[in-house]
């Protein structure tokens, strides 16, 4: 979404801090309170095109020091674990970030074609046509080289995540994994100390995830859509296994509470439960422990929305200073 506000139109960037006062506004418009950016900390995209500027180091500054409080704007590491500039740079970050910021939460990813999102070639090709202007051919091409240049980087991949092991074991960061796709995937994840697993590719890798009593997330536009855009599990299967825990907004921050109504309205859980989605779930996901549900001593982040439509609508309601509580959970 950041990504979005920052470059609008083709050879257009805005300037970063207008970029996330943007963003806040459209997350407050859709009733979001706490938002985790996704800030990849890699040399090139998961097309392997390379990133321009602003990277991630010049976009968590401005994270930290938002125009607007209105809404609390966190940051989500994202590291390509086969890109050593991106572990020197998450270390070189992770080392200057301030205590009191709570324990960062770093998600590792994988996008080489052929496994993960990506297990069907097929969808990264089509991406690089419709997205980037690529002959069928030329996208070929790009995948080709883009498999066989990732496949000779292992020993980065494998020392990366050795070091993420190291620093949750030690206390310093809390890991996700992200589009895991297998068994096996889920427990390398658990033995590096991983309590997350994000946006899982199969039921299979689901189910062992859970059977690890990890927290699942899931994408709210899966849902709204019914189905993957990479071909992958549908995340309402996945709800109505009982296999979800929080839904993230991915690419789209206006598909949270709609995703949450649509899984009510289509019986796959109760609204309560739903709603838990996007509330207490993220929370739980996060560590964030003072906010997610409305309890006494939490934080008064409060939504009004009006639900009689096809798709909720979200209302403006005057927020709470920054330091209010509920004071009594019952009255409320």
């Amino acid at each position: 979404m950041l990504t979005k506000e920052l470059c609008p139109r083709p050879g257009v960037t805005l300037d970063p801090s207008f970029a996330l006062g943007s963003a806040g506004a459209r997350l407050r418009a859709a009733g979001i309170t706490t938002a985790f950016h996704g800030l990849a900390f890699q040399q090139r995209s998961i097309l392997g095109m390379p990133i321009g500027s602003p990277d991630a180091v010049d976009l968590s500054h401005v994270l930290r020091n938002p125009p607007d409080t209105q809404a609390d704007h966190r940051i989500l590491h994202r590291l390509d674990v086969r890109c050593a500039y991106g572990r020197t740079t998450l270390d070189d970050h992770l080392a200057r970030l301030p205590p009191e910021g709570g324990l960062p939460v770093v998600s590792y990813e994988d996008h080489t074609p052929g496994i993960g999102q990506f297990h069907d070639e097929a969808t990264m090709r089509r991406w690089l046509v419709l997205g980037e202007g690529m002959t069928e051919q030329q996208a070929a091409d790009h995948v080709a080289g883009l498999r066989r240049d990732r496949n000779l980087r292992l020993d980065i991949r494998d020392s990366a995540l050795a070091w993420l092991g190291h620093l949750t074991h030690a206390g310093r960061i809390r890991l996700w994994g992200h589009d895991l796709a297998t068994s096996a995937e889920v427990n390398a994840l658990v033995a590096h100390g991983g309590t997350v697993a994000e946006f899982p590719t199969t039921l299979t890798a689901a189910r062992a995830a859970r059977e690890r009593n990890m927290l699942i997330v899931a994408g709210a536009p899966n849902v709204i859509r019914g189905r993957s855009h990479t071909r992958n599990v549908s995340a309402t299967e996945l709800a109505r296994a009982g296999l979800v825990d929080a839904l993230a907004s991915d690419y789209l921050p206006t598909a949270m509470l709609p995703a949450a109504l649509k899984l009510a309205r289509d019986g796959v859980m109760t609204l309560p439960r739903a709603i838990a989605l996007v509330t207490a779930g993220p929370a739980a996901c996060v560590g964030l422990h003072d906010r997610g549900s409305l309890r006494e001593g939490a934080r008064a982040d409060l939504v009004l929305a009006d639900l009689s439509s096809t798709w909720p609508v979200v209302h403006p309601l005057c927020p709470p200073a920054a330091s209010a509580r509920v004071a009594d959970a019952t009255e409320s």
